[in-house]
């Protein structure tokens, strides 16, 4: 990336109410057919230049075209019952009714390469694709197939790889995992989720990204929030293993969290998407709140690898909400450039 502090959002982005319910997850569709394929690219469209007029460097597709960053890649593989679904505890915090994993499970064709293509299509900007990670997809069903959480979680590595690579062929320049599990399942993800993920980016050129956070502005997510005392120190467990591995870059949760910033310093040499917007929240940041995030950052990572970025994805707020923290993050990011800029001269 040639600009300095380029700024991206981890996710999702508020549908529009002609294609589901606004500010809501899991929301249906509201066409179907060729009208629903029109409406998703409708969206998508909307989407990109809701970042572009924002100030937005590094765009995506605000996952217009699925309605869940993990149910939606799950439902075009094989070995996976929708129909008959099960109540599991999601990430040790609240049930969720999910599919279950009947039989081997494979890919029979791309699930978002088309749309990615069509990205490609709208913008001479660098995009960023969205992809679950292994063990966040492990979390989100229920396995009575492999009976051992690795075993599906390698399984599905070896499906994301398939698709990553279609992806970087289309044109994605960084290929993101979604990994909200990794501040969960600690030994987990030291003994073979960070292995799996690896796995997941074998072969690939294009750049690189894990994204873990502390999932979206949720009930369930913000209470569990406060169970978590006065500093968040999951990354802790996570960091030195992950510091260690070939991910390009690291995206994670910062604003209004209370993350220690200091453990920064445990992946430094990584590329860090630091979350400069709280997405748990209706206030929109001032640029001066984002760009005092970044630079409490800037103490732990070099600036041309800073990227700022939003917590999580926004799916759940407005429009309106959205639109306001997207140009917060680009106006923050500036007026940090424009410090270093004055700094070096």
């Amino acid at each position: 990336m040639k600009t300095l502090l380029p700024t991206s959002t981890a996710g999702s982005l508020p549908k529009p109410s002609w294609l589901a319910e606004p500010e809501t997850l899991w929301s249906p569709w509201k066409l179907a057919g060729d009208e629903l394929i029109a409406a998703k690219q409708d969206a998508l469209r909307v989407a990109l230049q809701e970042q572009s007029l924002a100030g937005t460097d590094i765009v995506s597709d605000g996952e217009q075209t699925r309605q869940h960053f993990v149910t939606t890649f799950i439902e075009h593989l094989n070995g996976v019952d929708f129909a008959n679904r099960k109540t599991v505890k999601i990430r040790d915090r609240y049930d969720a009714s999910v599919p279950v994993v009947v039989s081997e499970v494979s890919r029979q064709k791309p699930v978002f390469v088309e749309d990615a293509k069509f990205l490609r299509q709208q913008t001479k900007q660098p995009i960023k694709w969205a992809l679950p990670g292994p063990m966040t997809m492990v979390d989100t069903l229920y396995d009575d197939h492999y009976h051992s959480r690795e075993k599906l979680a390698w399984e599905f590595a070896k499906i994301l790889n398939q698709e990553a690579k279609e992806l970087e062929a289309v044109g994605v320049d960084i290929i993101q995992f979604d990994e909200p599990a990794f501040n969960v399942f600690f030994e987990e993800v030291n003994d073979w989720g960070i292995a799996c993920l690896e796995r997941a980016i074998e072969g690939l050129k294009c750049e690189t990204a894990v994204h873990i956070c502390y999932g979206y502005g949720i009930k369930a997510n913000t209470d569990w929030k406060k169970t978590l005392g006065s500093e968040w120190r999951q990354y802790e467990e996570i960091f030195p293993k992950l510091q260690a591995s070939n991910i390009d870059i690291i995206s994670l949760e910062c604003h209004n969290s209370h993350v220690p910033m200091e453990l920064m310093e445990l992946v430094r040499g990584k590329k860090i998407m630091v979350g400069a917007i709280d997405v748990a929240t209706n206030t929109i940041e001032t640029p001066e709140e984002v760009a005092t995030t970044l630079r409490e950052a800037l103490k732990y990572v070099d600036a041309d690898k800073l990227y700022p970025c939003t917590n999580c994805g926004m799916a759940p707020l407005s429009r309106e909400v959205a639109r306001g923290k997207l140009q917060a993050l680009s106006a923050g990011a500036e007026i940090i450039r424009n410090e270093l800029a004055t700094s070096n001269d």
